[in-house]
């Protein structure tokens, strides 16, 4: 089996959204006097980062439109009604200490590089167009990725199997010939193998509760994501038997 395409994930794989967003509502809650308000950092993250998966769940189920949603998560978050002009005021405020702190994880150009010539790249994320290529344009790799796919705009998000194979069409190539890599265990990695790709899953913190599958034969590569904790390792699992070395021990 050759795998010819990656298909990437953003935030939390190519992106360090944690770390930006972290730093972001903490810039933003102190221009805005609104630290005080809660115990911590930490405790204002854990609401906005809830809202935003409850404001994600209305989208998927077609409540709210992309916009609506997003005022609705900073009407939520300051507990008081706004305009919606007052909404996007808002945010578009967080959006300047957010952008701010933006970075790529500091192994994303080495593999990016590594693999320019032997893989062809896409993206498939669970945001919108407008954001993604936004993103990857102000850090600098848009032109990496051939595409660039968002569930906004497929009408489909992750995990569900049409995402990806909406995805692998986009590409065309089937799907055993392309590996998908993301951070969330179900919802990138799961969906991934369910869906019939080369699923590798990114599990930077090392420290997931999650066990990584035990090793099965070849003809099982497809039916279980490959845990990872760097995407140093990613070379030597597309290509095991390259220069690029042994196969990861994360099976």
């Amino acid at each position: 089996m050759t795998i010819r395409a990656v298909l990437w994930d953003v935030d939390d794989t190519l992106f360090d959204y944690t770390t930006a967003d972290r730093a972001g509502m903490r810039g933003h809650l102190t221009a805005e006097g609104l630290l005080g308000g809660f115990a911590s950092v930490e405790q204002a993250l854990d609401r906005w980062r809830e809202l935003t998966d409850e404001q994600w769940a209305r989208f998927a189920a077609g409540e709210v439109d992309w916009e609506g949603g997003r005022r609705d998560r900073v009407r939520a978050f300051l507990d008081r009604p706004l305009t919606d002009a007052e909404a996007e005021d808002w945010f578009g405020r967080y959006l300047g200490h957010y952008e701010g702190a933006w970075a790529l994880f500091p192994d994303v150009l080495p593999v990016l590089d590594l693999l320019a010539g032997s893989h062809r790249h896409a993206v498939l994320s669970n945001s919108s167009l407008r954001v993604q290529d936004h993103k990857l344009r102000v850090l600098g790799v848009r032109d990496r990725f051939e595409s660039v796919l968002c569930a906004a705009e497929l009408g489909v998000s992750k995990p569900a199997a049409e995402a990806f194979h909406t995805a692998c069409e986009a590409l065309d190539l089937p799907p055993h010939q392309v590996a998908y890599v993301g951070d969330h265990p179900e919802i990138d990695g799961r969906g991934a193998a369910d869906a019939g790709l080369f699923s590798v899953w990114i599990d930077r913190t090392g420290m997931s509760a999650v066990a990584p599958p035990a090793p099965g034969p070849p003809a099982d590569r497809l039916s279980h994501p490959r845990r990872i904790v760097s995407l140093a390792e990613l070379p030597a699992i597309l290509r095991p038997d390259t220069r690029f070395g042994a196969p990861s021990t994360f099976r």
